[in-house]
């Protein structure tokens, strides 16, 4: 079985819902959003969106591209600009509720090949723990997707402490995929946001889980960062000397390093000798297939890219679809 672990879902009827519930804040955000990508990229992203919404949205269209790359499973997640990480209190929580219901829903429709990751309104810590119980437990969902930081709330934010015990309780996967860059303006040409700014959130966020102690706290969290997890495997190093001569830098027991094999990567980093070097830094059993299906900037064959980084066989095969298994395996079920 060939498992992508990195789909996403459109959900337009919820972002219409939001739309009227909340204009003004709305509206606010994509003022943000120009500014951090620049009218050129989101003149073109809206072109390429617009192309892929069957894929986005219809169950059918999307199995369908899955057979087109040789897919037999997918983990859909909604694509991150439904994270509305703005959105105060009783908005938040019914989007969390909505999503989840609807991710349900869209897995349903051939649970056999697709498996469902839902949401929590991260910045709202008091409300986070409820959510996943109900995409977990309620809804039957294999875990859930967040952003690398949402408001005022870093993931090594105290608050955060009961989300990711019961995270490790009911053994589910976080998925960790970052909406947006917080350098804004400085990434707003040459789709530097994207190139450049997803990247440096991934190694941000996964950082702030290193360094604070949270997976020391919790060594059983199943974190899954997209992107290969940015620039953080490949200059791991430089953090590896901080913890060493710094003590700000000393809060988790271990070298950073160390805790690459506690996490999981998706392969989606572009390049045979990156996936090689993630291979190397994290483990064979830490890395899984992922495309970020149906974007542009994700991989057109994902099987086809792990199998050009001529890595050992019974890798390959791991990457390919045992690892997804094997994670799955111990999960809570509903």
């Amino acid at each position: 079985m060939i498992t992508d672990v990195h789909a996403h879902l459109l959900l337009p009827s919820l972002h219409a819902e939001v739309e009227r519930r909340a204009p003004e804040l709305v509206a606010e955000a994509a003022d943000l959003e120009r500014r951090r990508n620049g009218v050129e990229s989101l003149k073109a992203s809206g072109a390429m969106i617009g192309a892929r919404i069957p894929r986005l949205t219809d169950v059918a269209a999307r199995l369908a591209a899955m057979d087109d790359q040789g897919v037999d499973r997918q983990w859909v997640s909604v694509s991150p600009n439904h994270f509305y990480p703005w959105a105060p209190e009783g908005l938040a929580v019914w989007v969390a509720m909505e999503t989840n219901r609807l991710i349900a829903e869209h897995v349903a429709q051939a649970p056999d090949r697709l498996v469902g990751l839902g949401v929590v309104p991260l910045q709202h810590p008091e409300r986070v723990v409820e959510y996943l119980d109900d995409a977990v437990l309620g809804r039957g969902l294999a875990g859930v997707e967040i952003s690398s930081f949402a408001g005022d709330v870093e993931l090594s934010d105290e608050r955060l402490e009961p989300f990711w015990a019961r995270a490790a309780e009911l053994g589910c996967v976080v998925f960790l995929h970052p909406f947006g860059c917080s350098l804004d303006e400085r990434l707003d040409r040459f789709y530097l946001s994207n190139t450049v700014g997803q990247p440096t959130e991934n190694a941000v966020a996964l950082s702030h889980l290193i360094f604070s102690g949270v997976l020391d706290r919790h060594p059983g969290l199943k974190i899954v960062a997209a992107h290969g997890g940015g620039y953080l495997p490949f200059a791991i190093g430089r953090s590896d000397r901080a913890w060493h001569v710094r003590p700000e830098a000393r809060r988790c027991e271990h070298a950073p390093s160390t805790y690459l094999r506690r996490l999981w990567f998706d392969t989606v980093v572009h390049d045979p000798l990156a996936l090689r070097h993630l291979v190397d830094a994290a483990g064979a059993s830490r890395v899984l297939l992922g495309s970020d299906f149906p974007f542009d900037m994700g991989l057109d064959d994902p099987a086809g890219f792990v199998r050009s980084a001529d890595l050992p066989g019974d890798v390959t095969a791991g990457i390919l679809g045992d690892n997804a298994d094997d994670l799955l395996r111990t999960r809570v079920r509903a």
